[in-house]
C-alpha cells in the first residue's frame, strides 16, 4: 500500500502551528462570548473541519455545544462547482438561542460560508460568525471575511489536518501542499 506522505510536495502547516492557531482562536471566541447569556453552538462544517473542531473546542473555556452540518460544493474535483447544497441540516428547536459559530476548514471562494451565514440567520440564529483554519483570499467569488481565521494560505491544494482528496490524508497531523501528480491523473 502507498504511504500518503510520499504525495505530500511540503508542509504548509506544521502540528506547532496548527496548535497556537487553535490556542489563538480559542482565546478570541472566550473573549468574544465568554459573558454570553446564550447557548454558544459551534457547528463543524463535515467532513474537513472535525479535526479543528476537536482541538478548538478542547481549548475553549466559554461552555459550549456541537452540532454539525454537511455542505457541498465541490464535485468530487478539485475545484468549486459554486453550488451550495445542505445535506445534513441543523435540526434545533431553540436556535433562537444560539450564538452560532461555524467552524469551516479551508474557505476559498467563500459562497459556502456566506450561503450557510445568511441561511442561519433566516432559520432564526441569535447570531452567525465564522471560523476558519485557512483562509485563500486569492480565490474569493463572493465579498466575505471570516470572523476567525488560523492563517492565511496562498493558492496551493492543501491536505491533511482533516483536509482531503478523494478522501485521502485526512489522518495526516500537519497541513501538506498535495503533489499535483496525485490529483491530476
Amino acid at each position: 500500500m502507498k504511504n500518503e506522505l510520499d504525495d505530500v510536495l511540503k508542509i504548509l502547516v506544521s502540528e506547532e502551528e496548527l496548535d497556537g492557531i487553535t490556542t489563538r482562536i480559542a482565546a478570541q471566541i472566550d473573549e468574544d462570548y465568554g459573558a454570553s447569556e446564550y447557548r454558544v453552538l459551534l457547528v463543524a462544517i463535515l467532513k474537513g473541519s472535525v479535526v479543528f473542531l476537536g482541538d478548538l473546542m478542547r481549548k475553549i473555556k466559554t461552555p459550549i455545544e456541537i452540532d454539525f452540518m454537511k455542505v457541498s460544493s465541490y464535485g468530487g474535483g478539485t475545484k468549486s462547482t459554486g453550488n451550495v447544497n445542505i445535506h445534513l441540516d441543523l435540526q434545533r428547536a431553540d436556535i433562537a438561542d444560539c450564538e452560532i459559530i461555524l467552524v469551516e476548514d479551508i474557505v476559498d471562494s467563500g459562497r459556502t460560508l456566506s450561503h450557510l451565514v445568511e441561511y442561519l440567520k433566516l432559520k432564526g440564529a441569535r447570531s452567525v460568525r465564522t471560523c476558519t483554519l485557512l483562509d485563500k483570499p486569492s480565490r474569493r467569488d463572493v465579498d466575505f471575511k471570516a470572523n476567525y481565521v488560523g492563517r492565511e494560505i496562498p493558492d496551493e491544494f492543501v491536505i491533511g489536518y482533516g483536509l482531503d482528496f478523494d478522501e485521502k490524508y485526512r489522518a495526516l497531523p500537519f497541513v501538506g501542499v498535495l503533489k499535483p501528480e496525485a490529483y491530476e491523473k
